[in-house]
């Protein structure tokens, strides 16, 4: 076991479905398997919703495999989702936990009152560099290895505003410049600006985290703390 900094090149240690898994059981999240051969969690009040949609293969962020949907809705009854959040294998599954604690804890999921400032402090508190050319919508670790950005939504990123050319806070780490990215995450438009600062402050955290192994591609640009 290796105890490793920063936490955002830490990889998922190949553990992203079961730690995530565990988590939403324990917060008394419901369970279904899908016809798609995905894995449902819906919370106790059904507005909130995760999806292992690995096995069905829906669609790549930055040439990796969407591993988890987050979505919200509302009311109970409704159909249709009021935002949805993406992320690929080898994200960090710590951020991904302390996004969905905060999830659950919400009342309402589906709106929120800060601004995209909450973001930016999330990550500069912590020693993040805000972009030179955005300083408020975008901000980079001290090693140019992983990024958070306000930024056009990909393709395929389901929101229920139906406006064209709308934002939504884009995550990312790519190791090694050119090479491929370790992990990607997407958030749609209407993702609340906190939920958002929950992943990235969980992102940006100098408290190691415990890894069996080390992803390819970033374990020259790891500090191991100490090992088990």
């Amino acid at each position: 076991m290796y105890w490793v900094t920063p936490r955002h090149l830490a990889g998922d240690d190949g553990a992203l479905g079961e730690r995530i898994g565990d988590l939403l059981t324990g917060l008394g999240w419901r369970l279904w398997p899908t016809s798609r051969h995905t894995l449902l969690y819906v919370s106790p009040d059904e507005l909130r919703g995760a999806e292992w949609i690995l096995a069905s293969y829906p669609f790549e962020l930055g040439g990796l495999p969407v591993a988890w949907q987050l979505s919200a809705r509302p009311h109970a009854a409704s159909a249709l989702t009021e935002w949805n959040a993406y992320f690929t294998t080898g994200v960090p599954h710590e951020a991904l936990a302390d996004l969905l604690v905060a999830l659950d804890a919400r009342e309402a999921p589906d709106t929120g009152f800060d601004g995209p400032q909450a973001v930016m402090a999330a990550l500069v508190s912590q020693g993040w560099i805000r972009d030179v050319d955005r300083p408020a919508t975008a901000a980079t670790d001290p090693g140019f290895a992983s990024s958070v950005s306000l930024e056009e939504l990909p393709k395929l990123i389901q929101d229920a505003d139906p406006r064209p050319d709308l934002m939504g806070w884009q995550a990312w780490a790519e190791p090694v410049l050119g090479a491929p990215y370790l992990w990607c995450a997407s958030f749609s438009a209407s993702v609340p600006h906190d939920l958002v600062a929950a992943f990235a402050a969980s992102l940006a955290s100098p408290v190691p985290v415990p890894r069996r192994t080390l992803p390819e591609g970033a374990q020259e640009r790891l500090t191991v703390v100490r090992r088990d």
